[in-house]
C-alpha cells in the first residue's frame, strides 16, 4: 500500500541531490509532489523524469512564496530541502575571522529565512485541515561547529531549532501539524564531484573522505528519501520537534577501541 497516496506535497531544492530523490520517493509512494527549484530548465526536467509537477520558487523570496501560497493554497506536507553551502562558485573564506558579511547574508537568506518563509507557508496552508507533516532538511553541521562553513553550519543550526519553534507552536494551537528536521551527514550528491573526480583515485578520495565515519561509507539520497517518507507518512504521527541524523554513527563517537 503507497504510504502517501493522495498526500499533496511540496519540495524545495528538488531538481538535484537529496530533493530529487525525494521527490521521486514521495511519487512512488502516491503523493501528487510539487517540485520547487530555482533552475527552471533542470528542475522540469527532473519533474517529467519523477513524475511530478514544477513550479519555480526562489526560497529566500517572499515575494515568490506569496505568488506560490496563491497557486497552491493547501498541502500536506513540506519538505524545505533548498540550501547552499556559500562555495557554489567556488573556494571563498567562510571561517569566522575572514568570511564577508554580503556572503554570510546569502547564505543564511536561503537557508535560514528559506526555512522560516517556508515554515510560515506551510502552518498556513495545512491549517484548513488542521493537520501535516513540515520536514526540514538541517545537517551534521547544524549541530556540530564547522570552522571553515561558519556560515552554512550557523544556518543550519538555526534550522534545526527552529523546527522545534514551529512544532511546539503548531502543538499549541491545537493542531495535529508536525515539525522535524532531518540532519545527513556525508551523502554522495553532486556536491562532492570537485574533491572526488573521476580519476583512477576516486575510490581513494572517498575512502579519506569517510575515515572518520565509523560505517565507513558514503550514506545515499534514497536513504534520506526513505526517512522523509517515514516522517511525512501518518506512521509518525507522534513524532514532532525531533531532530534524526543520517551519520553513519559519527556523532556517537569514535568506533575505534581505546589504546
Amino acid at each position: 500500500m503507497q504510504k502517501l497516496k493522495d498526500s499533496r506535497c511540496v519540495v524545495t531544492g528538488g531538481a538535484r541531490g537529496i530533493g530529487k530523490a525525494v521527490c521521486a520517493a514521495f511519487a512512488e509512494e502516491g503523493a501528487h509532489v510539487v517540485l520547487t527549484d530555482i533552475d527552471e530548465a533542470e528542475g522540469r526536467k527532473v519533474a517529467e523524469e519523477t513524475g511530478c509537477e514544477f513550479a519555480k520558487l526562489d526560497v529566500s523570496s517572499e515575494a515568490d512564496w506569496a505568488a506560490f501560497a496563491e497557486r497552491f493554497p493547501a498541502i500536506d506536507v513540506l519538505v524545505n530541502n533548498a540550501g547552499i553551502t556559500g562555495f557554489e562558485d567556488g573556494p571563498a573564506a567562510h571561517d569566522p575571522e575572514n568570511a564577508s558579511l554580503a556572503e554570510w547574508h546569502r547564505v543564511h537568506a536561503v537557508n535560514t529565512d528559506g526555512c522560516f518563509l517556508g515554515c510560515r507557508y506551510a502552518l498556513r496552508a495545512m491549517k484548513a485541515t488542521g493537520e501535516g507533516s513540515i520536514i526540514n532538511m538541517s545537517s551534521r553541521s547544524g549541530l556540530v561547529g564547522i570552522p571553515g562553513a561558519a556560515a552554512y553550519a550557523a544556518s543550519k543550526a538555526a534550522m534545526r531549532n527552529h523546527t522545534k519553534s514551529v512544532a511546539l507552536y503548531a502543538a499549541q494551537q491545537g493542531r495535529k501539524i508536525r515539525c522535524n528536521s532531518v540532519h545527513p551527514a556525508a551523502i554522495l550528491t553532486p556536491i562532492w564531484e570537485p574533491m572526488l573526480g573521476d580519476g583512477p583515485d576516486r575510490n581513494a578520495k572517498m575512502a579519506q573522505l569517510v575515515a572518520d565515519t565509523p560505517l565507513k561509507r558514503f550514506g545515499t539520497v534514497e536513504e534520506v528519501a526513505a526517512l522523509c517518507v517515514y516522517l511525512a507518512s501518518p506512521e509518525s504521527a507522534y513524532m514532532t520537534g525531533a531532530e534524526l541524523t543520517l551519520d553513519g554513527g559519527l556523532l556517537a563517537g569514535s568506533a575505534a577501541s581505546p589504546g
